[in-house]
């Protein structure tokens, strides 16, 4: 049996492309290293803290607490960033026949 979503803001179609973990968004966030909680709040997206701190659980048992673990995941979280603008890009090209108008002007990421 299926339990109800509860009420979101979320109006993209980020649900298509991502599985959201339940948790405490805050919680989890408090419980990233420093560097993860500064690359999460600069992402273009919300990486949804619980997702993130799972990644860094992942991360920790391959590398240890270690400054390695967390480029890994700074880098795993940009690629995440990367997919995700190329996900909404292909459906802006397939709505509306053209270039996501950001990439066609070659814009970079605003952080």
């Amino acid at each position: 049996m299926t339990r109800p979503l509860p009420p979101t803001n979320e109006r993209t179609l980020r649900h298509e492309v991502w599985r959201r973990y339940d948790g405490n968004d805050w919680q989890a966030f408090d419980a990233l290293p420093p560097s993860i909680k500064q690359r999460v709040a600069q992402h273009s997206y919300d990486a949804w803290s619980v997702n993130v701190l799972m990644l860094w659980r992942h991360y920790k048992r391959l590398y240890g607490r270690t400054l390695r673990a967390e480029k890994a995941l700074t880098r795993y979280l940009d690629y995440c960033e990367r997919l995700e603008r190329d996900v909404f890009a292909a459906r802006y090209a397939e709505q509306y026949g053209m270039l996501l108008p950001h990439l066609a002007a070659e814009g970079t990421v605003q952080r």
